[in-house]
């Protein structure tokens, strides 16, 4: 399965709703649903959290394409963001994903990631584990490896992490300071 280059907001909404309806991953007769919010960071502060505010984090593998000349490449240090709730019977997940500059163009223009759906699944999988542990405090859901991600058959091997091309590294929220709630 090729991996598109292009951002698409609409393949984390149909797997989300997909994976709520289908495989009643948060069967417990909430409403949740999926929001794209592009300024969000892992920073809650203290109203926030008052509010039942929650946040994790997950690397994905993902391709970009240089907006400027057209460049590929993929990357498995694919920072996203979560923040998620449950009040009142509506259960709301916001995510940011970061872009990645052009190494060849060095540009500050930040290109947005695109997925394959099964790392979409993943990703989404995951946060479902989270919001199943922190907000209906099941402690037994899916098996998950020691970073709280559903185990994968195979790591991927990739090149060194190029800071100074990561838009969460330049915001100060590097891929590779994995936070979480638990």
């Amino acid at each position: 399965m090729t991996t598109s280059t292009e951002w698409t907001p609409s393949l984390w909404y149909d797997t989300f709703n997909e994976l709520l309806d289908d495989d009643s991953e948060l069967d417990y007769g909430d409403r949740w649903t999926l929001k794209v919010n592009y300024n969000k960071t892992d920073e809650i502060t203290y109203e926030e959290r008052k509010k039942g505010w929650k946040v994790s984090t997950h690397q994905a593998n993902g391709k970009f394409q240089c907006v400027s000349c057209k460049k590929t490449w993929g990357s498995a240090q694919v920072r996203l963001v979560f923040r998620y709730r449950l009040l009142g019977g509506q259960g709301t997940v916001i995510m940011r994903p970061f872009g990645q500059a052009c190494l060849r163009c060095r540009g500050d223009k930040f290109n947005l990631p695109g997925f394959d759906k099964k790392e979409v699944e993943q990703a989404l999988l995951r946060q479902f584990y989270k919001i199943r542990k922190n907000c209906y405090h099941e402690e037994d859901g899916e098996k998950a490896g020691d970073n709280g991600r559903p185990s994968s058959e195979s790591e991927e091997k990739t090149k060194p992490h190029k800071n100074h091309l990561c838009q969460a590294c330049r915001v100060g929220h590097c891929c590779l300071d994995d936070k979480d709630d638990n």
